[in-house]
């Protein structure tokens, strides 16, 4: 009795028009999902020959591979799920934060009424000087403070939310920059002034938290340093 040679190639021709009978999107040959498996893994048995079937030893094999990938899809499945869980889990764990005050560079800072406004600035190398520059929320200038020789490490600096004629400013929003003198050269430098926090927002696309402070800038938590009353 004749019977049919079925080759590698016409195999494939068979699970390529099985393919676009079904007109799924093609993948390239490095992609191949469960379902991929499966539809090759079919075809295979259904076309192979019978004088010259699928050895035991191979077809154990394909099985094992074929759990395999469905064991590796399952754990990507888990491992998807965890880190949803985990971004509710920081979420919710963020919101004792709202209200109180968190450290952030160069962002405008709330002023209440008789209150001040207290910062850090970060000084490596120490400076010869500094000079601090007080701006309300249209950009303009309230006060400036100059202070003398610093050592190096973190330089605290306090406005008294006074303006230049030593009279109470508005509550509001204000900036504190800064420029050093350092080696000889002057250099803007970042302040650190602390922020009240208005709101935690998630990025539902990578899971990542942030925290919304006054002003409405946003910055990342894993970006918070220091956390205040």
């Amino acid at each position: 009795m004749a019977t049919d040679t079925v080759t590698s190639s016409s195999l494939l021709k068979n699970v390529t028009r099985f393919e676009d009978i079904k007109d799924k999107p093609k993948k390239s040959t490095e992609e191949m999902g469960k379902q991929d498996f499966l539809t090759l893994f079919t075809a295979q048995l259904q076309n192979q020959n019978p004088l010259d079937p699928v050895k035991n030893e191979a077809f154990v094999a394909q099985l094992a591979q074929f759990s395999q990938l469905e064991a590796l899809t399952n754990m990507q499945t888990s491992l998807d799920k965890f880190v949803t869980s985990m971004s509710a889990e920081r979420m919710l764990g963020s919101a004792g934060l709202i209200g109180k005050k968190v450290s952030i560079a160069d962002a405008p800072t709330q002023l209440n009424t008789g209150g001040d406004i207290s910062g850090s600035i970060d000084l490596p190398t120490g400076a010869s000087g500094v000079q601090i520059s007080v701006t309300d929320a249209q950009g303009r200038l309230v006060r400036e403070m100059i202070e003398g020789p610093q050592l190096p490490g973190s330089m605290p600096i306090v406005w008294d939310g006074k303006d230049a004629a030593n009279k109470p400013a508005p509550s509001g929003l204000y900036r504190l920059s800064a420029t050093a003198v350092v080696n000889g050269q002057t250099s803007q430098v970042p302040v650190n002034t602390l922020s009240t926090v208005r709101s935690i927002v998630s990025n539902p696309t990578d899971g990542s938290v942030s925290v919304e402070v006054d002003g409405g800038r946003s910055i990342a938590l894993t970006d918070v340093k220091r956390v205040g009353l």
